[in-house]
């Protein structure tokens, strides 16, 4: 039998109703206010979880909770030690992974619930670096809006920041983080984490608006060519669609909005037009030039938001592993 598909939430649910009452209750005092009501909507919410999915996700949650363990008692090289031993190398680094970013994620939580406007207000006039850690530390998705809204030179500064970014001392996030917001407080870790990085500014430029995109990189590109090509080699952006296999290329086609298709294509160069009208149907082709031949003095802002509404389908459906993008030109594909 298959098991059950269930959210981070979900799993969370169903650990507390495994586990029984008496143990929940001690997990319970160590969770704020929030927590234990989005829990206890998602336990009344879990209704039935075969046997196989409840057994996985209590083996998840002891691997997880073993990990947190050693980090917090003995550093990272020291529960990488222990992971290997119990699980093997390579399930060693993913519990790592998870739980560093867990760890992390505990610091400036507070501001996942202020809205981008709010940060953007409370930040745009602290130092690049500053502003940086913090939104190293947020969704990408927010960061973006803020880093969006920020000055040309200290946006240029900000994205350099964090992609240099690798740890940072738990003693300065706690004094950045009590300077922003002294209401909240936060859980105090014992080991640095991985924070910022290419990765997470890539994820951040992943979300931005496309005229901001092409702005922070020809600042980059004239500053730190190395850098630049570095956070491109990460990220997905329209043009990239040449790199995308066949199969990839039409199957987001078919989710592709006819309207936005058209308005993309009045800005895409010669091989990204060629690449898509060779994966469409016959007609859909024919329907998408005569539509090109008839659509004329479009806005460039017009053209950008349907390729980026376009590049938003194709990384949607990536994390649902139904295509395949090709970062960096590094990966290979078996068919």
């Amino acid at each position: 039998m298959a098991e059950q598909e269930l959210t981070p939430a979900q799993k969370a649910a169903t650990v507390i109703v495994a586990i029984g009452t008496e143990k929940a209750s001690r997990i319970y005092q160590y969770m704020n206010s929030d927590e234990l009501e989005q829990l206890t909507i998602e336990v009344a919410k879990l209704g039935y979880v075969d046997p196989e999915t409840t057994q996985q996700v209590l083996e998840d949650f002891y691997q997880m909770c073993l990990t947190n363990k050693a980090i917090t008692e003995g550093g990272m090289e020291y529960a990488r030690s222990v992971l290997q031993k119990a699980f093997g190398e390579q399930a060693a680094e993913q519990l790592l992974s998870k739980v560093t970013k867990a760890l992390s994620n505990r610091s400036f939580s507070f501001l996942n619930k202020t809205d981008a406007k709010t940060l953007l207000s409370t930040l745009q006039h602290e130092r690049a670096q500053t502003i940086a850690l913090v939104l190293s530390y947020i969704e990408p998705e927010k960061a973006a809006s803020v880093l969006e809204e920020l000055p040309p030179k200290k946006k240029l500064r900000v994205v350099k920041n964090i992609a240099r970014m690798e740890s940072a001392s738990p003693t300065a996030v706690k004094m950045i983080e009590d300077e922003l917001q002294k209401k909240f407080s936060s859980l105090i870790v014992t080991e640095n984490v991985q924070i910022g990085g290419l990765d997470h500014i890539a994820a951040i430029m992943n979300n931005l608006e496309r005229s901001s995109e092409k702005s922070i990189f020809d600042g980059l590109e004239k500053s730190d060519g190395t850098l630049a090509e570095e956070i491109r080699k990460r990220m997905f952006v329209f043009e990239d669609i040449v790199h995308m296999d066949d199969r990839s290329v039409q199957r987001f086609v078919r989710d592709c909005d006819m309207r936005d298709l058209v308005l993309a294509l009045k800005g895409a160069n010669k091989d990204v037009t060629n690449k898509l009208f060779s994966n469409m149907s016959t007609r859909m082709r024919q329907n998408i030039e005569e539509d090109l031949e008839i659509t004329t003095n479009v806005r460039i802002r017009d053209v950008e938001e349907a390729q980026q509404r376009i590049v938003g389908i194709i990384r949607d459906l990536e994390e649902r592993n139904e295509i395949i993008i090709l970062k960096g030109g590094k990966d290979e594909i078996i068919a």
